[in-house]
C-alpha cells in the first residue's frame, strides 16, 4: 500500500511541476525584402522588424530596428517615406520609435535619382547603424506585401491607443 501512495505521489508531482511547457508561437512572416537580405521585413503579431544590412560595420552585420503596428503604422512609414522622396529640397526625417531613433537620409545621385538611406541609433546603448542606399522602386519593392488582416473586429480597432509616428 505504501509503495502504491509513494507511487501516486510522485506520478502527481512529476506531471504537476513538469520542465517542458508548450507555448503558443506567434507566426513570423516576411513581408517583403529588397536584394540579397539587404533590408526586409518581419512581421510577429503585431511587431514589425526591420532588418538591413550595416554599411557601417566590416563584416556587414545585420542590425534591426523594431516597432508595433498599431494604428495602421506600417502604412504611415511607407507614406512617410514615398512622401519625402518628392519633397524639395530633400530634408532629413527623424522618427523616434520605442527603442531606437530612426533618420531617413535621402540624397539625389544623379538629377533624376534619389535614394533614401536608414539610419539609427539605439536609446539605450547607443549603438548605430547605416543601411544602404535605396531608390523608390526598392522601397516600393520592400512594401509590396500588405499587412495581414487582424482578427478583431473593426470597433476594436478604432479605440484610444496611440500611433507611434504621430
Amino acid at each position: 500500500m505504501k509503495k502504491i501512495i509513494l507511487s501516486l505521489v510522485l506520478l502527481v508531482s512529476g506531471l504537476g511541476f513538469s520542465q517542458i511547457k508548450v507555448i503558443d508561437r506567434i507566426p513570423v512572416i516576411k513581408l517583403g525584402h529588397v536584394g540579397n537580405n539587404d533590408i526586409y521585413i518581419q512581421n510577429e503579431g503585431d511587431n514589425l522588424t526591420f532588418f538591413y544590412k550595416n554599411t557601417e560595420a566590416e563584416d556587414n552585420s545585420v542590425k534591426s530596428f523594431s516597432f508595433r503596428d498599431l494604428n495602421n503604422d506600417y502604412e504611415s512609414l511607407h507614406q512617410i517615406i514615398v512622401e519625402g522622396f518628392t519633397s524639395d529640397p530633400l530634408l532629413d526625417i527623424k522618427l523616434e520609435l520605442p527603442n531606437e531613433y530612426v533618420w531617413l537620409h535621402y540624397s539625389r545621385k544623379s538629377l533624376d535619382r534619389t535614394y533614401v538611406q536608414f539610419l539609427t541609433s539605439n536609446k539605450s546603448y547607443g549603438s548605430t547603424g547605416a543601411s544602404k542606399e535605396f531608390s523608390l522602386e526598392q522601397i516600393e519593392k520592400l512594401f509590396s506585401k500588405k499587412m495581414p488582416k487582424k482578427k478583431t473586429s473593426e470597433t476594436s480597432s478604432k479605440d484610444d491607443s496611440m500611433s507611434e509616428f504621430k
